[in-house]
């Protein structure tokens, strides 16, 4: 049965049965939260402001920066931040509404409550007034350094003060025409609760004079469906109405189209005639699949090479989302970010990550892998694995596992830490999305914009060195950006020489050429055999040999090893850490 299910494996990639994303290329993200990413102030001061804390900008993302980050081997930059958000900062003196500091969560405020889905966030501006001047060359220097850009769209939920002061002609700014004398309309924006003053169970004065008034109160962003919201709830957005009647037990009302999907296919169009790649959509599942269905499609129509990627967390959902929704890509999460953390961490065995990949092999290739987000615990901090060195072995998986897409998040391929205690965001093993803060090991590497190394430690230098060549890979090895994928953890149990607690073996094939990956994720040095079964030979026509040269690509040493079903594979591999061996 399990030669089977191993063979099975290695049909269903040679017959390309999945469905096809948007581009052969296999995308190789890094994310960047905006306004940290150019701050060198390194003052750091606890919840301090703008004025003291300092931010960085889009003109910190010179030709020079993003040349260094191509040359990660990056094909994508999300630029995290991008849109306007509530602050606690007030630009009310360039036109812009200032925020009541009571529903904005930290000094800097989220990322993910956008105040204006038409504008650019003025604090990554130099010069406020002309801020989207600025985004525009952004677009233009992105493009010119080899990267295709992508942006948040933010679909669910909107700032509480959410309004749009410079949204295109003939534009009606979300919630202007709603009948707020409605719990639930189709043609309303939000969710009311007529008689009802929205309410919290924290102080929504704050430092304000007077306290912030909601009359009648909305919904707030994380589905709570009450004029009241808790410390811990998304208090600082409300909910967008997609034509779902959420009290009366989900009843949709999709026809005619409700005036959300319009507007926000119009935000879509906005930013997408602006010149950008593609849209990491936040909490896509809360957001009907039908919309997107109807959304996606009109906006590849004008932008055929635009693609989608769905921040997703319920498996049940995934195959509606991409065959009905019409997404590219969905985030790996509960799959495969959780077993390889796991794994990482020994809460599980290297064995289980097997069954990630048969739980979506049907649409593995529109899986988007990941160690690191804006959302995740980094992995050198003290709530994950205290040492970046730790992340070699399971990004090592995780960019090579398939073809889809993988991406790594600023700093991490510098072993950041994220164990700051910045502000809003406390001291949690993240790098803060709420603050104005200086990413200690972002900084360093920049070095005023020289990105000479000579800031970073060795250690730093050697971590980053790997990611380089690995993320690379991605790019030049066919068999990793477009090839099969076998794995080997059936014909491998437990033994003198290989551990499946520990270690994790795969093959990767393109053409005639063979890519044996191992990674290590233990912290002790393993000369392992391999053993590779008769059906891989008989699967891809290849011949075997008890001599044939191969080179490990993370180094480049080369060496000689047998590739046969009759005599196991041996190699040596480092502690936490791994080897990809191009046998040709």
């Amino acid at each position: 049965m399990l030669a089977c299910i191993g063979l099975f494996a290695g049909l269903m990639q040679a017959c390309s049965l999945y469905p096809d994303p948007v581009e052969m290329q296999k995308p190789v993200i890094y994310q960047v939260f905006t306004r940290l990413f150019g701050n060198d102030t390194n003052v750091n001061e606890h919840n301090g402001d703008r004025s003291v804390n300092g931010c960085g900008t889009m003109a910190d993302f010179t030709p020079k920066a993003l040349g260094e980050i191509r040359n990660l081997g990056a094909t994508h930059i999300w630029y995290t931040g991008i849109i306007e958000h509530a602050t606690q900062t007030d630009f009310s003196a360039f036109g812009i509404a200032r925020d009541h500091r009571a529903i904005v969560k930290g000094k800097a405020g989220s990322a993910y409550a956008i105040k204006d889905y038409y504008d650019i966030d003025p604090d990554i501006a130099t010069s406020v007034l002309s801020r989207m001047k600025e985004f525009d060359a952004l677009v233009d220097r992105t493009h010119k350094a080899g990267l295709k850009m992508i942006i948040d769209f933010v679909p669910n939920h909107v700032a509480r003060q959410y309004h749009s002061d410079v949204c295109q002609d003939g534009v009606q700014d979300l919630g202007a025409a709603d009948d707020t004398t409605m719990h639930f309309s189709p043609t309303n924006n939000f969710y009311y609760f007529p008689g009802h003053q929205f309410t919290a169970d924290f102080d929504l004065q704050a430092d304000e004079d007077s306290p912030y008034i909601e009359q009648p109160a909305r919904a707030t962003g994380n589905d709570v469906f009450s004029s009241h919201a808790r410390k811990d709830d998304w208090y600082e957005t409300v909910k967008l109405n997609y034509g779902i009647d959420y009290t009366a037990g989900r009843i949709n009302h999709f026809d005619p189209v409700p005036s959300t999907w319009n507007k926000m296919l119009g935000i879509l169009q906005f930013w997408a005639d602006k010149g950008v790649d593609g849209f990491r959509c936040d909490m896509a599942e809360m957001v009907p699949s039908e919309f997107w269905g109807w959304a996606i499609p009109q906006v590849k129509e004008t932008h055929p090479g635009i693609i989608f990627i769905a921040e997703i967390y319920g498996p049940d959902a995934y195959r509606r989302y991409i065959h009905e929704g019409g997404f590219d890509y969905l985030y790996d999460k509960v799959g495969l970010y959780d077993t390889l953390r796991a794994v990482t961490c020994g809460n599980a065995n290297a064995e289980a990550i097997t069954h990630c990949w048969q739980a979506v092999d049907d649409i593995r290739p529109n899986m988007l892998s990941f160690l690191e987000n804006h959302d995740e615990q980094r992995i050198a901090s003290d709530f994950f694995a205290g040492d970046g060195e730790h992340g070699r072995a399971p990004m090592l998986v995780a960019a090579t596992i398939s073809t889809g897409p993988v991406m790594l998040y600023f700093g991490q391929e510098l072993g950041e830490r994220g164990m700051d205690d910045e502000g809003f965001s406390g001291r949690d093993g993240r790098t803060t999305i709420f603050d104005y803060w200086t990413v200690s090991t972002i900084s360093r590497w920049r070095n005023k914009g020289k990105f000479d190394g000579r800031k970073l430690t060795p250690q730093e230098i050697d971590l980053q060195t790997f990611y380089k060549k690995l993320l690379n890979l991605c790019e030049s090895e066919r068999a990793i950006r477009e090839g099969d994928f076998y794995d080997l953890m059936y014909v491998n149990p437990l033994s003198d020489s290989f551990n499946p607690h520990r270690h994790y073996a795969y093959l990767r094939r393109y053409g005639k050429e063979v890519l044996l990956c191992v990674a290590n994720f233990d912290d002790k040095e393993a000369t392992v055999d391999i053993h590779i079964p008769e059906q891989v030979f008989e699967l891809y026509g290849l011949k075997s040999k008890t001599k044939v040269k191969a080179v490990n690509l993370l180094t480049d040493e080369a060496t000689t090893i047998a590739f046969s079903p009759s005599v196991p594979v041996r190699v040596t591999v480092p502690a936490l850490n791994g080897v990809i061996m191009k046998i040709k």
